[in-house]
């Protein structure tokens, strides 16, 4: 390919929103675009071309077009002008700038050798768009042979500088910044020309009436040529990233139908006069916890002891982690599960578990598939990674054959609302960082894979592909689900840190040696502040010798590494003020350059390392969960998993119960306990389930005694972390397999009432709801009717009614 240049210049009128889920909805993420829906760019070219090459087609420079962005700009100055940085010894210092929403080149100043008190006297110039949450990074470094050890980090938000103003004066380690921020001169626009395969080159320091930009073209054209084309450029509407917090519409017509289905079943358990209306139906679902073949084997006999007091049609979404993904996978291969008796299903995997696992994965022809497999996977564009291997090794540990349902094949059990909605749960974290300091919640459903963080979904059949700015660049073959099982359980993707959190439920110890050090350094604001400026804050990295240490302890070298669809994305300016913040819980994401748009990959791990279980999902206000019956399959503490969730959403301040059991206060635990049934209307019921082994021992059925024979039916060892239900065994004897089945069914059927209380309790919340809903709309034209306690309505507020004399 030979380069060719063209300049070109754009008629487009000014724009003043940018498109994306910040100008359309409450969304993070900007892809900026036009304001309007079909917005066409006239454009004039000349071009030089090298001689002999044959003109380039009009549709092929029309895909070039693409991702043509008009945009209103400011310029952000920044000037540098000395340092004191060591009083002790000479220094090779120079600073770097980087303002990634402005571009991904870094700047830097000229290296100032061996001196104690370096003048630069630079000034370096950036565009920028308002939309987006611009934070520019300075950073002073000593420049080494063998490594430049970098002194300081300064983070500072441009928003914070009032247009026209030289306002901001600066001082780090006697480093003296002024910034600076004004209009473009004449009100004109910069349009950021994106070619498919390279990002153009921007002109960045002054603002021609024609901007050069400079492409890798597979052909060229004469001289001669001129070429005139009309380019139109799509709206969010058109983006293969979904932006917003709102459930696809396919899920919205899910629980549209499913509500049919749990009305019903709901006026029949609990004996109803009056059928249910669609505001009066409590959205019910199950959350459950990892676990691994515990996990697996408790959940099945959950279900159908769930199934038999005809709860589950009254269930619309099923949430699982880990070992729980296996049994929720297995179940969506067929697409009436829940309308069939699950005794059969139960079987099934009874026998799979009994296998031997060792012999059964490792035999010669099974490394031969596995080879088979992963080299085509490599051959289709997919990131081969570790848990591929893993999910192929699921595949055989679970099934007796190739297994080829996908994901997306599990629409079929929801297109009559005739299942619950299933939803798995991943993890995506940052390389060298613990998932206690980074983490983000990644659901899969049938329908979308994406972040409710960022308000950012892709259709489920096209994970894995590669996406920038919101569009589809490269598909790949959808992954069949024993590579997904693969990740939801990637138990190898640990590193040193999540080890020892999980071990002792504390970092501290080795915070000192792991994280920055950051620090705010804004004494006092010179200007009034915004609600959506971010503190300055110094960042001080670590010595030579703590990162090697991060190195080593924060390596995964088995995670998964996926394509990240949010590639390209920008950070709304305004993001802090929006959802975002209701799952804003680590450090990094006050450093919108460092959170997940910025990266090429997504990192994704087993939720059970960080958060042991599956509620996030479900706290989406956008589902509108009522009533969560939890069942806990993790070891160790019962109530642990329970008590995190309510400690995470209270700081979250997402409603959810916080009078919780403990078995530290209550050792001796009981089958099922039901909370947040007395707190707000907005707080979930939560049915808990631990697996704990209580009246089973002298009950074989409810009001069933056991006989002296049977007793040892009744001893199921499930509180020894080394029994036979240890989190890393993935065989059971047929005796243990019965054991945990039965316990489990038992303790579901033994509190029936419970759970049709909490139901009872649900509907009911849902009725006074409607009722004081009715009460506090306002008829048309008048006030809000407000009855006294005599029962005598007054107008509040009403205006007089006209004609009225």
């Amino acid at each position: 390919m030979n380069p060719s240049s063209c300049h070109w210049k754009s008629s487009c009128p000014r724009s003043e929103n940018l498109f994306g889920s910040g100008s359309v909805g409450d969304g993070n993420l900007e892809q900026v675009q036009p304001h309007s829906p079909s917005f066409i760019h006239k454009m004039s070219f000349r071009h030089q071309q090298t001689p002999g090459k044959s003109p380039v087609p009009t549709e092929l420079l029309k895909q070039q077009l693409h991702s043509l962005q008009c945009l209103p700009c400011l310029y952000h100055v920044c000037q540098i002008f000395c340092a004191c940085v060591s009083a002790v010894s000479q220094s090779d210092c120079y600073v770097r700038l980087w303002l990634p929403t402005a571009s991904d080149e870094i700047f830097h100043t000229k290296t100032i050798k061996n001196c104690r008190n370096p003048v630069w006297n630079e000034t370096f110039y950036f565009r920028i768009q308002r939309k987006v949450k611009n934070v520019l990074e300075i950073t002073v470094s000593d420049d080494d042979i063998i490594h430049d050890d970098d002194r300081a980090i300064v983070l500072f938000d441009v928003a914070k500088i009032p247009l026209g103003e030289r306002v901001f004066t600066y001082s780090l380690m006697s480093i003296l910044f002024w910034f600076y921020l004004q209009h473009q001169p004449g009100g004109k626009n910069v349009a950021k020309f994106i070619n498919i395969l390279e990002t153009a080159h921007q002109c960045r320091n002054r603002w021609p009436s024609q901007i050069p930009v400079g492409f890798l073209w597979h052909r060229s054209w004469p001289n001669s040529q001129a070429l005139r084309v009309d380019a139109t450029l799509g709206n969010q509407e058109h983006l293969d990233v979904r932006l917003g917090f709102d459930l696809c519409v396919q899920e919205q017509e899910f629980i549209r139908k499913r509500k049919k289905v749990v009305a019903a079943a709901l006026k029949d358990i609990l004996h109803l006069e009056e059928d249910l209306q669609d505001d009066e139906v409590p959205v019910v679902a199950i959350m459950t916890t990892g676990g691994g073949t515990r996990a697996l084997t408790a959940m099945y006999a959950h279900l159908l002891s769930v199934q038999e007091i005809n709860v589950l049609d009254c269930v619309s979404y099923i949430t699982g982690l880990s070992g729980t993904t296996w049994t929720m996978s297995n179940l969506y291969e067929d697409p009436d599960w829940s309308q069939k008796d699950l005794k059969e299903t139960l079987n099934d995997a009874r026998r799979h578990v009994l296998k031997n696992k060792f012999v059964t994965c490792f035999a010669p022809d099974r490394l031969k598939y596995y080879l088979e497999e992963l080299c085509q996977r490599k051959q289709e564009g997919h990131q081969l990674c570790f848990t591929d291997l893993w999910g192929l090794i699921i595949e055989t540990m679970l099934h007796d054959k190739e297994d080829c349902h996908k994901l997306t094949d599990q629409q079929q059990a929801l297109n009559q609302g005739q299942n619950p909605l299933p939803i798995y749960l991943s993890l995506n974290v940052k390389d060298k960082i613990s998932d206690q300091d980074f983490r983000e919640w990644v659901e899969f459903t049938p329908y979308e894979v994406g972040f409710p963080k960022y308000g950012a979904f892709i259709r489920a059949e096209d994970f894995g592909s590669e996406f920038f700015m919101g569009r589809l660049m490269k598909k790949v073959p959808e992954s069949r689900i024993c590579f997904l099982e693969g990740i939801w359980s990637s138990v190898f993707s640990l590193n040193l840190m999540d080890a020892w959190y999980i071990s002792v439920n504390s970092e501290d110890f080795w915070h000192k040696w792991t994280r920055d050090k950051v620090a705010d350094i804004d004494d006092e604001a010179l200007f009034p502040t915004r609600p959506n400026e971010l503190d300055t804050r110094v960042v001080s990295p670590p010595d030579s010798f703590s990162e090697i240490f991060r190195d080593v302890a924060m390596l995964r070298p088995a995670a998964s590494e996926i394509h990240n669809f949010l590639k390209g994305l920008q950070i709304n300016n305004n993001y802090l003020e929006s959802k975002f913040s209701k799952w804003k819980d680590c450090e990094l994401d006050t450093q919108p350059n460092h959170l997940t748009t910025a990266t090429d990959y997504l990192i994704l791990i087993d939720t059970a390392f960080a958060f042991a279980t599956s509620y996030p999902p479900l706290m989406r206000p956008e589902r509108k969960v009522d009533v969560i019956l939890h069942f806990n399959y993790s070891s160790g503490s019962q109530t642990g998993p329970l008590k995190d969730a309510s400690k995470y959403f209270a700081k979250q301040g997402i409603p959810f119960p916080t009078k919780v059991p403990d078995d530290q206060e209550t050792p001796h635990l009981k089958e099922c306990y039901i909370v947040g049934d007395k707190e707000s209307p907005e707080t979930p019921i939560v049915i808990f389930f631990p697996l704990v082994n209580d009246t089973f021992r002298e009950y074989k059925a409810p009001g069933v005694k056991r006989s002296p024979s049977e007793m040892a039916e009744g001893e199921v060892d499930v509180d020894n972390a080394c029994g036979p239900y240890y989190i890393n065994n993935l065989s059971y004897s047929e005796e243990n397999f019965d054991k945990l089945v039965n316990l489990s069914y038992y303790n579901v059927q033994n509190n029936k009432d419970l759970i049709l209380q909490a139901l009872h309790t649900a509907v009911e919340r849902k009725k006074q709801r409607k009722k004081e809903q009715a009460l506090q709309k306002p008829p048309d034209g008048y006030g809000m009717c407000v009855p006294d306690r005599e029962g005598t309505q007054h107008l509040a507020d009403c205006p007089a009614p006209r004609n009225v004399k």
